[in-house]
């Protein structure tokens, strides 16, 4: 085994290596191994599409003027082909049948269900930063989650305004950043520090940006091949697949995000201790 010599600064790869090794060694692998990262994802895609797709869907309806309901919201997230926003399409109604069949009643009901949404992001921060659950006093934070996300997704997917814009990409990244920032501070009932949780919005959003690419080389055909195999079933699936993507991404940033708020401490002072 070679070593560095004296007053000789190690390679990058050699810092990337030490780090790991900190990494394992110490505390801070306990939060990844406990965290259960694919059962709380599959958890986040199975009531994401039981209780927030159907919200998204009556909130999409009310901008048919400007778009073409839900299906249109998914296609773009997705970035798919047209070939696949056809077999997307053929999932949902269109926005004027649904709001021809929607009634308050059921409005109500998909609302309180979807507040359920917000209890298993919450669970998961909270897991994430090993924090006691919330008392049920304070599930009013669901609520102004669930309105301030549904009222994003609308304003970026349905309003005509942000398509003319030349820096939409810019818009959303910043977005994006603030409000994963502020869901977190939000979620966790400011149990953790606004700085502390910047790099887990960062790279929660980093890594949606990262999925939206992929998800156009695969999600894309694979949607035009499952509806061949299987019709407009084999487009459910894929799309349930890449719910639990987004649900990797959602909870495996923040717990990235938290591993890089406790490092940033020791590698300051590291730094101060090389500088003396």
């Amino acid at each position: 085994m070679t070593s560095t010599p004296a007053g000789r600064q190690p390679s990058p790869l050699g810092r990337i290596r030490s780090a790991i090794r900190r990494f394992r060694a110490g505390h801070r692998w306990g939060p990844v191994s406990d965290f259960d990262l694919w059962q709380r994802s599959l958890g986040f895609a199975a009531l994401g599409f039981l209780t927030l797709v159907p919200l998204l869907i009556v909130v999409s309806a009310a901008g048919a003027g400007s778009g073409q309901g839900f299906a249109e919201w998914v296609g773009d997230a997705l970035g798919v082909s047209e070939a696949a926003r056809v077999e997307i399409g053929h999932l949902f109604a269109l926005p004027g049948q649904v709001w021809r069949t929607t009634t308050a009643f059921g409005l109500a009901l998909l609302a309180v269900f979807g507040l359920s949404f917000g209890t298993v992001v919450q669970s998961g921060y909270e897991k994430v930063w090993d924090l006691p659950p919330a008392r049920w006093r304070a599930r009013w934070r669901h609520v102004l989650w669930l309105a301030v996300l549904i009222g994003a997704l609308y304003l970026f997917a349905a309003s005509s305004i942000w398509r003319g814009i030349p820096v939409r990409g810019s818009l959303t990244l910043v977005a994006g950043i603030l409000f994963f920032w502020w869901s977190q501070r939000l979620l966790l009932g400011g149990r953790v520090a606004w700085i502390s949780l910047l790099p887990g919005a960062l790279l929660t959003v980093l890594g949606l940006f990262g999925l939206s690419i992929f998800s156009r080389f695969v999600f894309s055909p694979l949607i035009a091949s499952s509806a061949v195999t299987y019709g407009p079933f084999g487009a459910f699936l894929v799309i349930q697949t890449w719910l639990v993507a987004v649900g990797v991404v959602v909870f495996g940033g923040a717990l990235t995000g938290r591993l890089v708020a406790d490092e940033l401490p020791r590698a300051r002072e590291t730094l101060r201790r090389r500088r003396r």
